[in-house]
């Protein structure tokens, strides 16, 4: 069993900056990639980024890249969302995964419980 605690969310203007953080838990949680995603209201759940935290291999929404580093520590267990020059698109409940390094919302098994990110223009 693996649980994940998100933090890091608010209120911010556009071109801000804000770092989100998954706190693990759980001794198989090395063993599995994790995942970003977000929801705004009235859309689907999207895929913002992934990392693999054997081999540190990444993998970003388009959306993202470039704005968004994922990262991960792997002493402290906890994952990171560094998110530059935001935007009011970028207004979401973001959600950290654990599960198997894909860009697919259902190979995550695991799942926080999110983090309001709201970016006004």
């Amino acid at each position: 069993q693996v649980q994940l605690v998100e933090s890091g969310g608010g209120l911010v203007q556009a071109g801000d900056s804000l770092r989100l953080a998954c706190a693990a838990s759980g001794r198989t949680f090395s063993s599995y990639a994790m995942g970003w995603f977000r929801q705004a209201p009235g859309k689907e759940r999207e895929f913002v980024a992934t990392i693999n935290w054997i081999i540190s291999s990444t993998t970003y929404a388009d959306s993202v890249k470039g704005r968004f580093t994922i990262s991960r520590d792997n002493a402290k267990n906890t994952g990171y969302l560094q998110m530059n020059s935001l935007k009011p698109e970028d207004t979401a409940v973001y959600y950290c995964a654990a599960g198997y390094f894909s860009s697919s919302q259902y190979n995550y098994p695991y799942w926080g419980q999110g983090t309001q990110v709201t970016v006004s223009s």
